[in-house]
């Protein structure tokens, strides 16, 4: 996928290219075209060259075409990628602040979660990846995650012991199944199909839209609404190209991503009640359970947080009301 990566970008050129007084920013993500994370980020196309009145337009790459998620970011270091979309799981692993947002349970619910990510803690994380090139604009609602399974349906969070569940490359998701007794198995989102297919592992974890855009409601036919997290995910730009800008189309950038964050909580909205719809329509089973009963089995996750930054990020985000 590297090779690919690559030899696209030869193609495309550098991650803004000239043209006259214009220029045009190269956007890659990993999502399809359908999905409400996509919705948002053509409404920041749209807004930007609006803002600019041409002067800042934008060529989006979905559906993984430069790379997946970490291929993408690294594009981005080193500059040949001006902007793509994370989740806060992935980016993660460059800037280890943002493993917070994936701590199971650490939000009480979606109004919670946005009050945080919309206030000072949000604000400070975004700035956080700076130093290693990476900027985020905004935050995009993901949802809230949730176990969905092909050989049984997960009722408590003793039904997790013994089940391989597919999880994102990130510490605290590996760390959080562990703690339920499951095996957790990170692996590419790409590869995640064909290993329910074939067995290689028993379910994953993912939000309504997701589950039902990737198509993995055709093998898994359980899905348990536990919500054991909302990680975000991230509209990211990198300081290589963002240093380039002048003030002024540094703030047409900013609006631009802050108008498409409040757009796309709308369609992330609608999605999940369309695709709730589907799932049941097709025949999957949708669980609600007691919650504090996977809380309770999780909190060593929490715990494990000691460092005092991650502490006092811990402490901000439950004192937020």
């Amino acid at each position: 996928m590297k090779i690919v990566s690559y030899l696209l970008i030869a193609l495309l050129g550098f991650s803004c290219t000239q043209i006259s007084d214009k220029k045009v920013l190269t956007l890659a993500h990993g999502l399809p075209i359908s999905h409400p994370v996509h919705k948002g980020i053509v409404v920041f196309q749209k807004e930007l060259e609006k803002l600019s009145e041409g002067k800042l337009k934008i060529n989006i790459y979905a559906d993984g075409q430069l790379g997946d998620e970490r291929e993408v970011l690294e594009l981005l270091q080193i500059g040949s990628v001006a902007m793509t979309k994370v989740s806060a799981a992935t980016i993660a692993n460059f800037v280890p602040e943002y493993s917070v947002l994936g701590i199971p349970y650490v939000f009480r619910d979606k109004e919670h979660c946005f009050n945080v990510l919309e206030g000072d803690v949000g604000n400070e994380l975004l700035e956080k990846g700076a130093e290693r090139w990476l900027k985020g604009l905004c935050f995009y609602d993901a949802g809230s995650r949730s176990f969905y399974t092909s050989k049984k349906q997960i009722k408590t969070a003793k039904d997790v012991d013994g089940l391989k569940i597919r999880v994102m490359n990130d510490p605290t998701a590996i760390k959080m199944v562990s703690a339920l007794g499951g095996s957790p198995t990170p692996m590419s989102y790409g590869e995640l199909y064909t290993a329910l297919q074939q067995g290689v592992v028993d379910g994953a974890e993912n939000n309504a839209p997701s589950f039902v855009t990737s198509r993995h409601f055709e093998i898994c036919k359980y899905y348990t609404l536990d919500g054991h997290t909302f990680v975000p995910d991230i509209l990211m730009i990198s300081t290589k190209f963002l240093e380039k800008l002048s003030e002024q189309e540094k703030e047409w950038v900013y609006k631009a991503a802050k108008i498409s964050a409040q757009a796309q909580k709308k369609f992330w909205e609608d999605s999940v009640i369309e695709s709730l719809e589907i799932l049941k329509n097709a025949g999957v089973e949708i669980y609600s359970p007691n919650k504090e009963d996977f809380a309770k089995k999780t909190a060593t996750v929490l715990s494990s947080f000691s460092s005092p930054v991650m502490k006092d990020y811990i402490q901000r985000i439950q004192n937020t009301k």
